[in-house]
């Protein structure tokens, strides 16, 4: 009853002072989603009009915040003026709320001056008029958390907009090819793909990953197991030798962690939740990684900051069917190096290639034919501003396999995250966030496995000699 009184409250204050009321819940959005994209709010305790970074650059560049979602194929841009709207809301409100608490002061001093000189009738009359004014601060505080937790709601829906050089299109086939590399290995007719390969040698069990926890959780053996223990060394060891300094993160994260790099609440149904304790298994090492530097002012004078780590990743990947996702094309568990730098904003791009050419650096050393494509803007990830795929050529299954995505989220996970730095004039800026796979083991396993088999064995790529301790797979 008394929560009904006090929303009555609210909208009887705005009504009195002519101002627009609040939204209401979006449509379609249960009571539960509603408490829960709250609590992601409030959980991150970045009330919007605290930070308005986002919101303001929304409102001074409306067309342009539309031209770019176009490019994403972005279907939804009425949010962009119901953002708007709501952020012209919140602010009339805002400053409503303002006079009237400086109204209130004023009276309050009144009332005080009046008392002092004896003036008791006049304090007390005074008092009565003003008795108003703490009910209506208060029903306007109500509709201000009421708009931030509809403007949140709303913003949270937008994807980063994309750079400027990211292609038109719809899906894969519309992404561009930057450049291709290497020989394509020439395979006998009696070629195997590498789970027929796996099965042969005896390295990776697919059956008794799903008797123990499922399809798509393989089970590696013996030379299968070394090889992969060979490839995160190697990877490790190539990105310490490049300047990223190595971090071992937690593989679960709590809410706001998903929230600050920006899988939830978009890849919430893609992630493993573990409900008992509100945690998740990272789908990446990006986000524990990322997230160490949530809510700091790091030091300018120590851009690029840069980290690499292995973890194992964990995706539900749900709908994945067919011959495309067989064997090691799409797990559910794997495993992966990456890296992430959090960089000044007028470096980031530059940052973006050289961490390309690094990726490059592995496929070339791992003598695999690759090649790297510029996604365009349907085939973007919803974070991302520019983002190049990695994929090797898989010789037995005739077909391109990615094995890493390298992007530039600009300014799009550090507003989420408040990772700021303070430039040389003084002022604190938003950091520049990047990361990549450096890499991905699964398919880069199947393609050495494809690419490299003879009649005697599987080969083992050169630079990877020191670590698996053995030359061939047979």
């Amino acid at each position: 009853m008394r929560r009904h009184r006090a929303a009555t409250s609210s909208l009887d204050t705005a009504a009195r002072h002519g101002l627009p009321l609040p939204m209401a819940r979006p449509i379609g959005q249960s009571p539960m989603q509603a408490r829960k994209s709250q609590s992601l709010y409030y959980l991150c305790t970045y009330k919007i009009n605290k930070n308005m970074l986002q919101v303001q650059f929304i409102r001074e560049h409306k067309e342009l915040v539309k031209e770019r979602l176009s490019v994403r194929n972005f279907a939804d841009l009425g949010l962009v003026d119901e953002i708007v709207s709501l952020d012209e809301q919140r602010r009339k409100i805002q400053a409503s709320s303002d006079a009237l608490a400086a109204e209130a002061n004023a009276a309050a001093k009144q009332i005080g001056e009046l008392m002092r000189q004896g003036k008791r009738e006049e304090a007390e009359a005074a008092k009565a008029k003003s008795s108003g004014y703490k009910d209506d601060i208060r029903a306007f505080a109500e509709q201000l958390g009421e708009l931030d937790s509809a403007l949140h709601h709303a913003l949270v829906q937008l994807p980063n907009l994309p750079h400027s050089s990211v292609p038109n299109g719809v899906g894969a086939d519309d992404n561009e090819v930057v450049l291709q590399q290497g020989d394509m290995p020439s395979l006998s007719e009696e070629a195997l793909p590498h789970w027929e390969l796996a099965a042969k040698y005896d390295i990776i069990d697919f059956e008794l990953g799903v008797k123990v926890a499922g399809s798509g959780f393989p089970v590696y053996k013996g030379k299968g197991a070394r090889l992969q223990r060979a490839l995160i060394n190697f990877f490790l060891d190539r990105a310490q030798d490049a300047g990223y300094v190595e971090v071992q993160p937690p593989i679960l994260i709590n809410e706001a962690s998903g929230f600050g790099t920006g899988q939830l609440p978009d890849k919430e149904g893609q992630m493993y939740h573990v409900g008992i304790d509100d945690l998740y298994l990272i789908p990446t090492a990006e986000v524990p990684v990322t997230n160490l530097y949530r809510d700091t002012i790091v030091k300018e004078g120590d851009f690029p900051i840069k980290n690499t780590a292995y973890t194992p990743c964990f995706r539900r990947e749900a709908g994945s069917y067919g011959a495309h996702v067989r064997g090691l094309n799409r797990l559910h568990q794997f495993d992966k190096a990456e890296l992430v730098q959090i960089v000044h904003p007028d470096q980031s791009y530059a940052v973006l290639e050289e961490m390309s050419a690094y990726v490059q650096s592995l496929l070339q050393a791992l003598e695999l034919p690759y090649r790297v494509l510029r996604l365009c803007g349907g085939d973007m990830g919803f974070t991302s501003a520019l983002t190049y795929d990695m994929e090797v050529w898989s010789a037995a299954q005739q077909r391109w396999l990615e094995v890493s995505s390298v992007s530039n989220f600009e300014t799009y996970q550090s507003n989420r995250l408040k990772v700021r730095f303070k430039g040389s004039d003084g002022k604190t800026q938003l950091a520049h966030t990047l990361n990549g796979s450096a890499l991905a083991l699964p398919r880069i396993v199947a393609s050495i496995l494809e690419n490299n088999q003879t009649d005697r064995g599987v080969k083992i790529p050169t630079a990877l000699l020191p670590y698996t301790g053995f030359e061939w797979i047979d």
